[in-house]
């Protein structure tokens, strides 16, 4: 009953629900524990939106003042849940709830300055690297600067930095057209020119 109600929340059909549950290698507590990760993030969502409703309202009515900081972390919940939508089921799968779990902790606790200077770092990132392109040289000094940027920018997010984790995205940048098109929109084939680069930094 669990599974359905999972299934259906999701928006799979009675027919095609049936298929999933009756399929070999059909998983039920995994099913059911992502079910509940979904609950708790959904639960999170709502106690934020009330939250951040509660005080709008008070801040029309006179009796608060909301801060930059309280208008931030709504943004910061922003970007957690666009993420997870576009890209939660890769990076889950890859490294594990908890892994992604510290990450979205720590966007959701970010400041409007720590926010502010990872797109800075994130900008350089992406204009050095298409002048690393340029050199066709992905041990060069320049992809390698920016290499060093791409970790800076990383390790923003994600505080279990290392050098596996590093060369794993840059293997799932080529791998998954989503991430992909992010690099290949500086010029053709970036995508790969930057997942060497890495491995030679890394290396």
């Amino acid at each position: 009953m669990q599974e359905i109600l999972f299934f259906r929340e999701l928006g799979v059909g009675l027919e095609e629900i049936k298929v999933l549950l009756t399929a070999p290698g059909y998983d039920r507590k995994q099913t059911l524990k992502n079910h509940l990760h979904e609950l708790k993030q959904k639960r999170s969502r709502i106690d934020l939106l009330i939250e951040n409703v509660t005080k709008t309202i008070n801040t029309i009515e006179g009796a608060l003042e909301m801060t930059d900081k309280e208008k931030f972390e709504g943004f910061g919940q922003k970007l957690v849940d666009e993420n997870e939508k576009k890209y939660g089921d890769e990076i889950r799968s890859k490294y594990g709830d908890d892994a992604v779990d510290k990450s979205n902790a720590k966007v959701k606790g970010m400041t409007q300055e720590q926010y502010e200077k990872s797109e800075k770092l994130r900008m350089e990132f992406e204009e050095v690297l298409e002048k690393a392109f340029k050199t066709s040289n992905p041990t060069g000094e320049l992809a390698q600067k920016a290499c060093e940027l791409h970790k800076q920018w990383l390790c923003v997010f994600y505080p279990n930095y290392s050098k596996e984790y590093h060369m794993g995205l840059a293997e799932m940048y080529i791998a998954d057209e989503r991430f992909r098109v992010n690099f290949d929109k500086i010029a053709p084939r970036c995508t790969e020119f930057l997942r060497d680069a890495i491995k030679a930094y890394c290396s």
